[in-house]
C-alpha cells in the first residue's frame, strides 16, 4: 500500500463525509441486496481489490448467496438475477465505463431502470454508482490490497 487512508488525520475527516453518504444511501428505498450487487459490479470493473473484497463480505454478511456473488461479472449470462437487478447491473456497467461508451448510460438501459425503480430509489442509484467509482479509484490510486475486509469496520467512521 502506497498510503493509508485510515491513518492520515485529513483523509479520515474526508473518510468520515464519504462514509455519511454511504449511510444516507443504506436509507434509501433502494434495496441493501441491489446496493451491494451493484458496488461488486463497479468494483470489478475497476479493479479494486479492497472494495471487491468489501461488498463481497458486506453482500455475504446481509445473506446473499455465494452463487450469486460468483456470477455478477457474468449477470448477463445468469439466471440468478431479478429484472430490476438486471437493471441497475446494467446502469452500473455503463455509468463505470464512461471512458469506454461515450455517450455513457444508453437511453435504453436509462428506460428500463425507470421501470423497475422510483425517482428515490434513482436518485440512490445514480448516487450509488458515482460514489462507489470515486471509492474505487482512490482506494487504486493508493494499492490498497484486498482481503482483510471485516464486514461493519467502517462503521465507526460515521459515529
Amino acid at each position: 500500500m502506497r498510503f493509508n487512508l485510515m491513518e492520515n488525520p485529513f483523509a479520515m475527516r474526508l473518510g468520515k463525509r464519504f462514509a455519511g453518504l454511504n449511510q444516507l444511501l443504506e436509507q434509501s428505498p433502494l434495496p441493501k441486496a441491489t446496493r451491494e450487487l451493484v458496488s461488486l459490479r463497479a468494483s470489478q470493473i475497476n479493479g479494486c481489490g479492497a472494495c471487491i473484497d468489501m461488498h463481497t463480505k458486506e453482500a455475504a454478511a446481509a445473506g446473499e448467496t455465494s452463487v450469486r456473488l460468483h456470477l455478477v461479472a457474468g449477470w448477463r449470462e445468469s439466471t440468478v438475477f431479478t429484472e430490476a437487478e438486471r437493471a441497475a447491473l446494467a446502469l452500473a456497467e455503463e455509468g463505470t465505463r464512461l471512458a469506454d461508451a461515450h455517450p455513457g448510460v444508453s437511453d435504453e438501459t436509462w428506460a428500463t431502470v425507470r421501470e423497475h425503480y422510483d425517482d428515490d430509489q434513482i436518485a440512490a442509484l445514480v448516487t450509488l454508482v458515482g460514489l462507489i467509482n470515486a471509492a474505487n479509484r482512490m482506494q487504486v490510486i493508493v494499492r490498497n490490497p484486498g482481503g482483510s475486509y471485516q464486514p461493519g469496520m467502517f462503521a465507526a467512521l460515521v459515529e
